[in-house]
Formats: C-alpha cells, sequence, structure tokens
C-alpha cells in the first residue's frame, strides 16, 4: 500500500517527460536550428519545476513562470506563430500542472493570488516579446502584437486553463482538509465517548462503594453508642470519647449520604435501588439461574474453603461475573458458559469462560461498560484482570482478587 501511495506521483513524473519532450521540439520550431542550448535549458526548467512541485510548490512556481517568460523573451529568439497564451501546448500544460499543484498544498487565498500573478507574466510576455519576422508580411507592416493576442483570445484561453487547474486544485484541498477535520472529530468523538463512558462506570461503581462505606460508619456508630453499657461502671473519660466516636460516625454518614444522593440524582432506577443491599457471592446462584432462564447454559464450579470476604471484594466479584455473564448473552448467543470460582489464602480467583456461539451476535448498540467496569473494580483492589478469546473460539475472563476474609463482627452484607 506504501508503494500504491507513490503511484500518482510517478504519473506525474512521466507526465512531466513526455510535455518536456514535446516542448523541446516546439521551441526547436519556433526558434530554429541554432538555439540548441537555450531549447535544452527551458525544457528542463520547465519540466523540473513540474516535479519539484510534488514537494515545494511555491518555489517551482517561480522556476516556472521565469522559465516561460524567458520562452517568449530569450533575446533574439521570438515565437513567430499566433501564440496560446505567450507558449506552447506542452508549456501550457506544464505551467497548469504547476498551479494544481501549488493549489492543492497553499491556502486558496494564496492560490488566487499565484493564479493573478500568472495571467500578469503572461501579459507581460506579450508585451515584452521582440516580434519575429514573417516573410508574408510586406516591410513596414505589423506582427502579431499583444491587441491581436487579445483579438484571438489566446490570454483568454490561457486564463481558463490557469483557473480551471487552480480552481480544480482548490477544490481538492478543501475536500481533503474537510475529510481530515472530519477524522480529527470523530477521533475526538471517540475518546469522549470513552471518557464519558469511564466516568459513568467510575460513577456507577462510587454509587456501590458509597454504600459499603456506609454500612461500615453505621455498624461504627451503633458500637460507639452500645460501649458503654458493656462496661461496669465506665469512667467519664470513656463515655467522652465514644460518645466522640458515634458523633464523628454519625456526621460522616450523613456527609455520605449528601454525596450518595448526588451521584444517584441523574440515575432513573435510583428510587428503586436505593434501599436495595448490594450484592455478594452469596447471592451467585441467584445469577446464575436468571441467565440460564435467558437461554444460556452455564455451570459452576467452586474451589478452596468458601468464606465470607470483605463487603467490597465480595461485591466487587459478583459484579465481575456479572458483567460475564452479560457479555456471553449479548455476543456469543447459544454457548456453554463456564463459572469457576477458587478461595486461595489471601486472594479470590474468578474465571468466566464460554465457548464459540452457536450463530453470528446480534450487533452491538454502542460503547457498553462491561470490560471497562471489570477493569475498574479490578485496579481499585490491586488485583488482576485478563480477557481475550479461546483458541476454540470462545471468549475468557479471568480476574485476580486480593482478598482477606470478613471480620468475625461483618455481617459480609452491606446494610440498606
Amino acid at each position: 500500500m506504501r508503494w500504491l501511495g507513490r503511484l500518482p506521483h510517478a504519473h506525474i513524473v512521466l507526465f512531466t517527460v513526455l510535455m518536456g519532450w514535446l516542448n523541446a521540439d516546439r521551441y526547436k520550431v519556433d526558434f530554429g536550428p541554432s538555439a540548441g542550448t537555450a531549447v535544452l535549458v527551458l525544457s528542463v526548467l520547465q519540466s523540473g519545476a513540474a516535479v519539484l512541485a510534488l514537494s515545494r510548490p511555491v518555489p517551482a512556481w517561480w522556476v516556472s513562470t521565469i522559465a516561460l517568460f524567458l520562452a517568449r523573451n530569450a533575446g533574439e529568439f521570438s515565437v513567430g506563430h499566433p501564440p496560446l497564451w505567450s507558449w506552447s501546448i506542452p508549456g501550457v500544460a506544464l505551467h497548469a500542472l504547476v498551479l494544481f499543484l501549488l493549489a492543492l498544498r497553499v491556502r486558496p487565498r494564496l492560490a488566487a493570488e499565484v493564479l493573478g500573478l500568472s495571467l500578469l507574466a503572461g501579459a507581460a510576455a506579450l508585451v515584452f516579446a521582440a516580434p519575429a519576422p514573417d516573410p508574408s508580411l510586406s516591410p513596414g507592416s505589423v506582427p502579431l502584437d499583444f491587441a491581436a493576442a487579445l483579438q484571438e483570445g489566446s490570454l483568454a484561453q490561457d486564463a481558463l486553463i490557469f483557473t480551471i487547474a487552480v480552481v480544480l486544485g482548490t477544490a481538492l484541498r478543501g475536500r481533503r482538509v474537510a475529510r481530515t477535520q472530519l477524522v480529527e472529530q470523530e477521533v475526538l468523538t471517540a475518546e469522549e465517548r470513552a471518557r464519558r463512558t469511564l466516568l459513568e462506570e467510575r460513577n456507577r461503581i462510587a454509587r456501590e462503594l458509597h454504600d459499603v462505606v456506609a454500612h461500615h460508619m453505621s455498624v461504627i456508630s451503633i458500637q460507639a453508642q452500645v460501649a458503654p453499657h458493656l462496661v461496669k461502671d465506665p469512667t467519664d473519660e470513656l463515655k467522652e470519647n465514644l460518645a466522640g466516636i458515634r458523633g464523628n460516625a454519625v456526621e460522616a454518614l450523613t456527609e455520605l449520604r449528601r454525596v450518595l444522593g448526588v451521584l444517584r440524582s441523574e440515575d432513573a432506577l435510583a428510587d428503586g435501588v436505593r434501599h436495595t443491599p448490594q450484592p455478594t457471592l452469596g447471592r451467585l446462584d441467584d445469577l446464575v439461574g436468571t441467565v440460564r432462564g435467558a437461554g444460556l447454559r452455564v455451570t459452576t464450579e467452586i474451589t478452596g474453603e468458601p468464606r465470607p470476604l470483605s463487603p467490597g471484594v465480595e461485591l466487587s466479584a459478583f459484579r465481575i461475573v456479572q458483567e460475564a455473564l452479560s457479555n456471553a448473552i449479548r455476543h456469543a448467543p447459544g454457548a456453554e458458559v463456564r463459572v469457576a470460582i477458587g478461595y486461595r489464602t489471601g486472594g479470590l480467583t474468578l474465571r468466566v469462560a464460554n465457548s464459540a456461539p452457536d450463530g453470528p451476535a446480534p450487533p452491538s448498540q454502542g460503547a457498553g461498560h462491561g470490560l471497562l467496569g471489570m477493569h475498574e473494580r479490578t485496579a481499585m483492589l490491586g488485583g488482576e484482570l485478563a480477557t481475550g478469546p479461546t483458541p476454540d473460539g470462545g471468549y475468557e475472563v479471568t480476574a485476580i482478587l486480593p482478598a482477606q476474609a470478613a471480620k468475625p463482627d461483618d455481617p459480609g452484607e452491606p446494610a440498606p
């Protein structure tokens, strides 16, 4: 593909070589056989300017304009036929190519200025050109001059050719700029969508973890209130400290509820789930039953000694399994899913793998939060997550979560 991208450049080089050859033949006729060096120099300058315009369009235009002006005003050499502008047809074609390549690279205003200067240079070439002798004219007759060129419309024809070249180049440049801006906008939109998706997922995780923190603050408040009654003849200092602990816990709980209300203010389901306990791995059977009801074949395997873990780990583990099963339902219809949970010393291993789907999955309805939420929850706990396709055409999600067992007085499930 890289070489194919250079193909237009090769075409331009071939075109300039062909036009340079035709241009040299035209100048040999116009200048005569004694002007070999001038013919060679002018032909090389005009063809070389077109090649130079591929990388340096403005200097190339200067070279082409000067060369074409000299072609009409090279001392004793002058064109004796009615000119197509003041140059030969190959010369006009080469200069039009230079204008086209320049219009592709520069702003439209600069392209219009260059077009105007080219027309002025052509008019000047006709004004200052030395007239060529014409045997058909009697002595004292006036040969073709600027006024005659205007009458025959040659200058207008050249102006039309150059204008078309500049307009075409400017239009293609505008289309390319518009396409580039569209691609940049699409990139920005994709980045903004990814950023918004990340913030939405973090917002959801924050809402859930606020419930977990609020549960712990409630336990601290209750324990601080009950503690004085568990001690015989508690001192005033102990009562004062416990009262301060309870007051701080109640104040922190109030602030948490305010923050949680802000986070849930735009949640359409907030009123329905505001007082629902956050799920734990104890509800895994209910989750699997729901997925089986959706038509997915699911098997579960639990290794190690099941034990209650901290609420944050329980919640994150449940959500990771839930998201993995949801992705299997959406993207692998008819597949068989295996859920494996391993309790290890100091950690929890989750693995959800599905086989290849029975048929094509329905088209996605946009960017989802599944994998992003898994990564966020795993990173929050300092764990590791690996996702990717399997050799048999399925998909696998594996998470390793550092986990500590819940304290004996921890109920293991967040309060409403």
